[in-house]
């Protein structure tokens, strides 16, 4: 099982698209500073999620996030 995650952070001005067997233990990662990326922004929480059986289907998704239609797909899905 994986995840397809986006977290959003507390100021509202970043997310950030990930994928992981453990959602809430890799949230725990990014609010602590272990993950280099999200660091500067933390707090987040988590604002979306997305089941896949495969970690391929799963990176595929992560991938379309982090393009531009994926990315105004996900403002569409979460902020109206």
């Amino acid at each position: 099982m994986f995840y397809v995650y986006v977290l959003l952070n507390d100021a509202k001005t970043r997310t950030y698209t990930g994928v992981s067997d453990d959602v809430d233990e890799r949230l725990k990662e990014h609010n602590s500073g272990r993950v280099k990326s999200s660091s500067s922004y933390r707090p987040y929480k988590v604002i979306h999620t997305e089941f896949f059986t495969t970690l391929s289907e799963a990176r595929q998704r992560e991938k379309f996030y982090k393009s531009t239609t994926g990315r105004r797909r996900l403002k569409e899905m979460l902020f109206k």
